[in-house]
C-alpha cells in the first residue's frame, strides 16, 4: 500500500497511470467563435536560407531590441505519412548530447535572461514568494506495526524529510532527510516508490536525481538509521510492496541497458519496453533478485503488483496505456517461497491465476476476506461503482455501491475492519462518507470545507484515519479521523497556516461556461473581493484536459501573490479530456474529439473577457504537459485572444511523440500518427506544425502571436525536451527571423531549466525561482503593476513608540513621513482603539465620509472602517482627516479633508 493513499488511488496505483499529469500539490505554483485550424493550410512554411544577419525585433513591452539566434534548418528531413509529405526541419533538435543542440540550448537562455532582466516585478515576485513559502508543511502521519512516519518542512528546506516516532505523542525523530544527498538538493525521494515493512523495522525508499523518472531503491533500519548495501537500479513506473514477513519486497524494472547504450539515466529518450516484476530478498545483490512476471510478446506492457492486507494474495495490475483499464492476476501466497524458487534462473515465473484477462475497464482492489475481493471498477459505470467477486466464482460479480449518476466514485479505502471511507466528485468539489464495507450502505457523511481531499493515510485494521484537505484559500488542513467510539469523531489533527496570507481577502467562485457545442464547463476564479468587472484586470487562466485527470482546488503561494500585489483573477477551467465528470468526460476530450479540449478553453477565455474579468492583451493562459499541449494549440487557434502564454513541458510534436520514453502509453488519448486515420486528428492541431502567421490568415485583422514562453527541463524524461525546442525554433523562424520586417514584435522566448524533470523532485528554490521567471514575464507582458498595498500593516518611526493599523495606510505614511513595517497588524473596533501601544505627539483618525473628490485614487480599501490612536501627551497638534467614500464596492481614499486642533488632557 502506498504512503498515502492517493484520491484516485485505482488511477494512480500504477505509474503509468501518471505518465502525463502535471503535479498540482497543495502549495504548487503553478489545474463560441470558430477556431482557425491547419487544414487546408501548408504544413511547412517555404524554407528561407538562415545565413543572412537575424532582424532585430523591438518589444513594446520591453523598450528594447531583441536578437533572435541563427539556428540550422535542415530542409533535407521530409517524412511521409500516408502520402502526406512532412518537414522535420529542427529533428537534430531531438539529440540531447549533440554539441549543436547545447549550443542552442544556450544561446535560448541567453536570450531568455535579456528579457527577463527588463521584467521589473521578478525580484518582486521572488523575495515575496520566498517569504510567503517559508512555513512549516506537514504530511499526514502513517502507520506501520508500532510506529508513525509523516514528512516535514521547515519552510525553505529544499526536499520534505521524512521523521518516525513511537506514537503520535512522542518526540519525532528525522528518519530520512533528502537534503543531505546533493548540496544542491536536486536528489529527492519518490514517494510512489517508498514502502515500510510490516515490522517497521525497514524502510525501502527510491531516490531519483534532477527530478528523472528514474529510480533508484535503497533500504535503511528505522532503528539504527543504518542505510543498507542493498541497491536496485533501473527502477521506473513502480510502487515497493512488502511480503508481510518483511523478508523482502516486490518491485517493476526495465532491463538494464545493453553495452553502448546510453547510461545517463534522465537525459536518455530511448522507448520504455519491457518492463518486468521482481522480488528483491534483503541482503542480497540485485542480480539475485528473481524475476517473477515479463511479457516479451507485448513490450508496452507495464506491471504493478500489491500485497493484500491479510497477506495471503498477491495481485498482479498489467496495463499498457493512460486509458483507465487493466488486467489483474492473483497469486496464492501460501506457497510462495516453494513458487519462487522455480522461478530461480528466469526458467519459470509465479503461478498466477488469471481474474480479468482484457483491457474493458479498470480494476483497484479495495479489500478481500479470504477469497471475496471487494474493488472499485468502472466496468459499466463511467463515474465508478464498488463491486465484489469470490475468486472460486470469477463470472459472478455483484454490485456493492452502484454508478452515481452525477458524481464519480474516486476513491475508496478500507478502515475500521468493516467500514470504508469513500471520496466523491461533485462538480469538481470532493464529498466524503463512511459506508458500510459489506453492504455499501451509508453510515456517516463527513463534513468537509469546499475543496479537494489530497490523501487519505489508513489501512482496513485502523480504526484511526488521517485526511488531508487543501482548497484555493487553505494551504492544508489534516483531520484526524477516530472509530473507536463506533461514531467517527473528525477533528483537526494540524492545520498549516502562511504567515502573511489572509483568506478574507479573497473570493472564490464557480461558474459554468457554455462551450462551442453547448456544453457547460465548470470554471473557478479567484479574486480580490469586491473588483470591478470592467476588463482591467490581469488574468491567469490554468487548464489541463487530459487522461482522466481532475484539477481540483488547491492552495499555490505563487497565485496568491499574483492576486494580492498584481491585482490579478486567477481561473481553472475544468474542460473535457479531465476526470470530473467521470470516464464519458474524458473520452470527450481525447482521441477524435480532442479539439473539443481547446474549443472549451477558447471559449472560457471569451467568457472571461466578455464578462469583463479582463481583457484579450491582459489574459495569460498557463498549463503544463498534456495543459503545455493545450496552451500551443490554443495559441495556434486564436493567437488575437491572449496577452501572455506560458506552456511547461508540454507534448508539442503530435506526429512523433509515441517514439520517446513512455511516449507510446500516451496514445490511448492522443492517436497514433502511424495510423491513417489517427493522423487525420493529429495533424490538425499538432502545435508543432500548426504554426501560422496570423497577420497572412486574417489580413483585414492585423495580429500576431502573445509573448509566449515555453519551458522545459533538462531532465524531462516524461515529456522530453525535444518538444518544447523544436516548437520554440519553429515559432521564432516562422513568425520573427524568416521576414525582415516581421509584425511578431512579440517575445518568443524559452526557459530551460537544468538538473530538473517533468516537475516532481523539484527543490523548493528551483519553485520559487521559476515561479519568479514565468510570473515576472507574464507581469511585464500584461502590463501589471506591483502594489505594495497590504491590508494590515504597522507604521514605524525611529522617535515614535510604535501603533498598530489596519487598511490602505501608503497614503497616511506619505503625508506623516513615515516608513512601513509590514510585520502585523491590530484590527481596531469601532468602539476605540484595541491592544494599541502609545503614539506620542498626535491623534490620526481615519473616518468615512462622503468626499467625491478622489475618483483616480489608486489606493483601495475593502470595506470602510474606524481607526484611531490614544494620545498619550499634553502637546497641542494639528490632526489630518483623511476621508473615505465607497464608489461601486471600493474605498477611495480622499487626497485632503479638513485640519482640526486637538488638545489632550494630561492623565
Amino acid at each position: 500500500m502506498d504512503v498515502i493513499e492517493p484520491v484516485r488511488v485505482h488511477a494512480n496505483r500504477l505509474g503509468f497511470i501518471n505518465t502525463l499529469k502535471t503535479p498540482l500539490p497543495s502549495y504548487s505554483f503553478l489545474h463560441l467563435d470558430q477556431t482557425t485550424t491547419a487544414k487546408n493550410k501548408p504544413l511547412q512554411p517555404r524554407s528561407q536560407s538562415s545565413s543572412r544577419a537575424i532582424p532585430m525585433v523591438t518589444i513594446p513591452a520591453l523598450d528594447k531590441p531583441l536578437q533572435y539566434p541563427i539556428v540550422r534548418r535542415d530542409d533535407t528531413v521530409i517524412d511521409d505519412y500516408h502520402g502526406v509529405k512532412i518537414a522535420d526541419p529542427y529533428r537534430w533538435l531531438e539529440d540531447p548530447d549533440a554539441e549543436e543542440v547545447k549550443e542552442f540550448v544556450q544561446e535560448q537562455v541567453k536570450l531568455t535572461e535579456s528579457v527577463l532582466k527588463a521584467c521589473d516585478t521578478r525580484e518582486k515576485l521572488r523575495e515575496t514568494t520566498t517569504k510567503l513559502f517559508d512555513h512549516s508543511r506537514y504530511g499526514a502521519p502513517f502507520k506501520r506495526g508500532n510506529k508513525y512516519f509523516y514528512f516535514h518542512n521547515t519552510g525553505l528546506q529544499a526536499q520534505n524529510v521524512l521523521y518516525v516516532q513511537d506514537s503520535l505523542e512522542e518526540e519525532p525523530e528525522v528518519l530520512l532527510d533528502p537534503n543531505g544527498l546533493s548540496e544542491d538538493g536536486t536528489v529527492s525521494l519518490n514517494n510512489n516508490a517508498l514502502s515500510v515493512s510490516e515490522d517497521a523495522k525497514y524502510l525501502a525508499y527510491g531516490i531519483s536525481t534532477s527530478g528523472s523518472d528514474w529510480v533508484t531503491i535503497k533500504v535503511i533500519r528505522i532503528e539504527d538509521k543504518i542505510v543498507e548495501a542493498d541497491t536496485l537500479n533501473w527502477v521506473k513506473f513502480t510502487s515497493i510492496n512488502w511480503t508481510h514477513d518483511s523478508k523482502g519486497f516486490f518491485y517493476g524494472r526495465y532491463p538494464t541497458p545493453k553495452e553502448g547504450e546510453k547510461l545517463d539515466a534522465g537525459t536518455e529518450t530511448n522507448s520504455n519496453l519491457y518492463h518486468e516484476l521482481y522480488y528483491h530478498f534483503l541482503g542480497t545483490n540485485q542480480c539475485e533478485d528473481i524475476l517473477c512476471w515479463k511479457d516479451p510478446e507485448n513490450p508496452k506492457y507495464v506491471f504493478g503488483a500489491g500485497v493484500t492486507d491479510d497477506g495471503k494474495y498477491l495481485l498482479l495490475y498489467i496495463g499498457e496505456s493512460c486509458d483507465p483499464v487493466n488486467k489483474v492476476y492473483y497469486c496464492d501466497m501460501s506457497a510462495f517461497y516453494d513458487a519462487l524458487e522455480g522461478c530461480k534462473g528466469g526458467n519459470s515465473l509465479l503461478p498466477f491465476t488469471k481474474l480479468i484477462d482484457n483491457f474493458d475497464a479498470q480494476y483497484h482492489a479495495i479489500a478481500n476476506d479470504r477469497t471475496s475481493f471487494t474493488f472499485l471498477t468502472n466496468k459499466d459505470a463511467p463515474k465508478y461503482k464498488i463491486a465484489r467477486v469470490d475468486l472460486k466464482e470469477p463470472s459472478n460479480w455483484i454490485d456493492v455501491i452502484p454508478e452515481s449518476e452525477k458524481d464519480v466514485l474516486e476513491s475508496a479505502c478500507a478502515v475500521d475492519d468493516d467500514k470504508m471511507i469513500v471520496s466523491y466528485l461533485s462538480d469538481v468539489k470532493h464529498v466524503l462518507q463512511i459506508r458500510d464495507l459489506k453492504t455499501g450502505s451509508l453510515l456517516h457523511q463527513l463534513p468537509i470545507d469546499i475543496g479537494s481531499i489530497t490523501g487519505i493515510s489508513a489501512r482496513r485494521k485502523d480504526s484511526t484515519v488521517f485526511i488531508e484537505f487543501t482548497s484555493f484559500l487553505t494551504p492544508r488542513i489534516i483531520y484526524q479521523c477516530n472509530f473507536d467510539t463506533g461514531v467517527p469523531d473528525l477533528k483537526i489533527f494540524r492545520e498549516i497556516s502562511v504567515p502573511g496570507f489572509d483568506r478574507t481577502e479573497f473570493h472564490v467562485d464557480q461558474l459554468f461556461v457554455t462551450s462551442k457545442d453547448d456544453t457547460k464547463i465548470p470554471v473557478f476564479i479567484v479574486a480580490r473581493k469586491n473588483i470591478k468587472l470592467d476588463g482591467s484586470h490581469p488574468c491567469l487562466l490554468y487548464g489541463y484536459g487530459g487522461f482522466n485527470i481532475s484539477i481540483t482546488p488547491s492552495f499555490s503561494v505563487g497565485r496568491i501573490v499574483l492576486t494580492r500585489h498584481l491585482g490579478a483573477v486567477f481561473c481553472i477551467a475544468n474542460i473535457r479530456g479531465g476526470g470530473e465528470y467521470g470516464e464519458e468526460w474524458h473520452k470527450a476530450g481525447s482521441l477524435a474529439r480532442k479539439q473539443n479540449c481547446f474549443d472549451d478553453f477558447i471559449s472560457v477565455s471569451e467568457y472571461l473577457v466578455s464578462a469583463g474579468y479582463t481583457q484579450p492583451k491582459k489574459l495569460c493562459i498557463e498549463g503544463g504537459s498534456n495543459g503545455g499541449l493545450l496552451v500551443g494549440a490554443c495559441i495556434n487557434q486564436r493567437p488575437d485572444l491572449f496577452g501572455c502564454a506560458l506552456a511547461h513541458v508540454g507534448v508539442m510534436d503530435m506526429l512523433r511523440f509515441h517514439k520517446f520514453t513512455i511516449g507510446h502509453a500516451w496514445t490511448s488519448d492522443y492517436g497514433c500518427s502511424d495510423k491513417k486515420e489517427e493522423f487525420g486528428w493529429l495533424i490538425e492541431y499538432s502545435p508543432l506544425h500548426n504554426v501560422r502567421r496570423p497577420w497572412e490568415q486574417h489580413p483585414d485583422q492585423p495580429s500576431q502571436y502573445p509573448p509566449t514562453m515555453i519551458l522545459t527541463a533538462d531532465h524531462d524524461d516524461r515529456v522530453v525536451p525535444l518538444h518544447s525546442l523544436k516548437l520554440l525554433a519553429t515559432m521564432q523562424y516562422i513568425l520573427c527571423t524568416s521576414l525582415e520586417n516581421s509584425p511578431q514584435t512579440n517575445p518568443i522566448i524559452g526557459r530551460i531549466e537544468c538538473k530538473a524533470g517533468h516537475g516532481a523532485g523539484r527543490p523548493t528554490q528551483k519553485m520559487i525561482d521559476e515561479a519568479a521567471d514565468r510570473y515576472g514575464f507574464m507581469a511585464r507582458m500584461l502590463g501589471a503593476s506591483w502594489n505594495d498595498i497590504i491590508v494590515g500593516a504597522t507604521l514605524v518611526d525611529p522617535s515614535l513608540r510604535i501603533t498598530t493599523f489596519h487598511g490602505p495606510l501608503s497614503i497616511v505614511a506619505a503625508r506623516l513621513g513615515l516608513r512601513f513595517d509590514w510585520a502585523s497588524a491590530t484590527r481596531l473596533n469601532d468602539g476605540g482603539p484595541q491592544n494599541q501601544t502609545a503614539l506620542p505627539g498626535f491623534c490620526l483618525s481615519l473616518l468615512p465620509d462622503t468626499l467625491d473628490d478622489c475618483p483616480n485614487s489608486k489606493f483601495k480599501c475593502a470595506q470602510p472602517m474606524r481607526y484611531w490612536t490614544r494620545e498619550s501627551s499634553t502637546c497641542e497638534m494639528e490632526q489630518e482627516w483623511i476621508g473615505m467614500h465607497e464608489d461601486t464596492r471600493q474605498m477611495n481614499v480622499a487626497k485632503t479633508v479638513k485640519r482640526n486642533q486637538l488638545r489632550s488632557e494630561q492623565k
